[in-house]
């Protein structure tokens, strides 16, 4: 009997962890939309309507496990999305989504803003993971 309540948690858990996800992949979604899509496209491949009076190149989303062996690299594209990778403080072709964020950010406290932040870059970021090619 123990065993059959066990196995019924674990299975609700992991049925839980899914739909978390899936919710996360949503949310990423229309944040990607409403953010990214701009540039890269609505389905990810670099083709977003501001491209054609871009001088940047812009890359193709869809395919970023790819170019890992198979694996998406979370941690850079969160590092990407938040602008703690390449050289912000001079300019560059893609806005600092982080700083962007925690002024959207209305909580009225410090962790409040940092917890904000980190929902929005990390739910773009596992809608980019769904759509890997």
């Amino acid at each position: 009997m123990k065993q059959k309540v066990l196995h019924t948690v674990l299975a609700t858990a992991l049925c839980a962890g899914s739909v978390v996800m899936a919710q996360d992949a949503d949310i990423g979604q229309r944040t990607y939309e409403q953010y990214c899509a701009t540039c890269h496209g609505m389905d990810g491949s670099g083709g977003g309507p501001l491209t054609e009076i871009m001088t940047a190149s812009v890359p193709d989303l869809t395919g970023l496990a790819a170019a890992h062996e198979g694996q998406f690299p979370m941690l850079d594209v969160i590092h990407i999305i938040d602008g703690r990778t390449g050289l912000r403080a001079h300019g560059g072709p893609m806005p600092v989504y982080g700083a962007l964020f925690d002024e959207e950010s209305h909580s009225g406290t410090e962790y409040g803003d940092v917890l904000y932040t980190r929902g929005k870059v990390l739910s773009i970021a596992y809608y980019l993971e769904s759509i890997q090619k």
